[in-house]
């Protein structure tokens, strides 16, 4: 399907993924209308309304993403997770318009000893894993045509993440413990923006997972990190529980991504050449 021309309101296109989509929009001759904070507030009604008139197909990458703020601000991340999203399918289904919705591994709990595929039954084990699965649920039932996609572990230049805040760290302390407890892949919001745009093309139904290839722990990814950037950190890997944080966490964030894989014209990237690229635009 050509999609030039086509009017692509991406919601949260001022946010880490949301930048690198508008970019990567803009790259290939579509043409992203950019909605976020201050003047677009994905809970106010009439907003979002306006934002699903105004194009061909909705992109919602708007969340509440502080996962431990999440457990004393439940009901905030409720409204934008949850209930704008089910609202938003409802204005779409009213226009027919497609929308493509991001949500992440956090639905489910991390214990199965398996790559995680898109029929597992989720059962999240923090707030915010509830609130975008309560999002997800809700968009199926407004009845329009929608695409979820599942990632994870994601990392760009818009916004904080796991490994800005490693290196802030790496540079204040000598010694830092990782939790080597935590499997995934890190993904670039590079990688996932050029992955959206070829879901655009296709406007595809259901649900899918996509991480970049390969997976590694917490721990490891510090490794390479500082490995890469030739910085002189004492690593001690530690476990999950050594750290009191108000949300649990999940320790396997494995995807399987075969389902993606047959929409894809290219493999996915393993994940090691994305970050080494991150890390020298840093």
């Amino acid at each position: 399907m050509a999609v030039e021309n086509t009017r692509i309101a991406i919601l949260g296109g001022r946010g880490m993924l949301g930048t690198d989509l508008v970019q990567t929009c803009r790259q290939q001759g579509l043409e992203p209308i950019v909605y976020d904070l201050p003047e677009f507030d994905i809970t106010n009604a009439d907003h979002l309304k306006q934002a699903v008139a105004a194009a061909d197909i909705v992109v919602n990458c708007a969340a509440y993403t502080n996962v431990d703020g999440a457990e004393s601000q439940a009901e905030l991340a409720y409204r934008v997770n949850a209930e704008a999203v089910g609202r938003l399918g409802a204005f779409a289904h009213e226009a027919g318009k497609w929308v493509l919705h991001i949500s992440t591994d956090f639905v489910f709990d991390g214990c199965s000893d398996k790559p995680y595929v898109e029929t597992d039954h989720p059962n999240p084990i923090n707030t915010y894993g509830k609130t975008k699965l309560a999002g997800e649920q809700l968009l199926a039932q407004s009845g329009c045509k929608h695409c979820i996609l599942r990632v994870e572990w994601t990392y760009g230049l818009a916004g904080d993440n796991f490994i800005t805040k490693l290196i802030q760290r790496g540079k204040s302390q000598n010694t830092l413990k990782v939790v080597d407890d935590q499997v995934g892949s890190p993904t670039a919001t590079t990688e996932a923006a050029g992955v959206i745009c070829k879901l655009l093309r296709k406007k595809p139904e259901g649900i899918y997972h996509f991480a970049s290839a390969g997976y590694i722990s917490r721990y490891g990814m510090a490794e390479f990190i500082f490995d890469k950037l030739s910085m002189d950190v004492n690593l001690l890997p530690c476990k999950t529980n050594d750290f009191s944080s108000p949300a649990i966490r999940p320790l396997n964030s494995r995807f399987n991504c075969s389902k993606i894989k047959i929409l894809l014209d290219e493999p996915i990237k393993p994940w090691q050449a994305p970050l080494e690229l991150f890390l020298r635009k840093l």
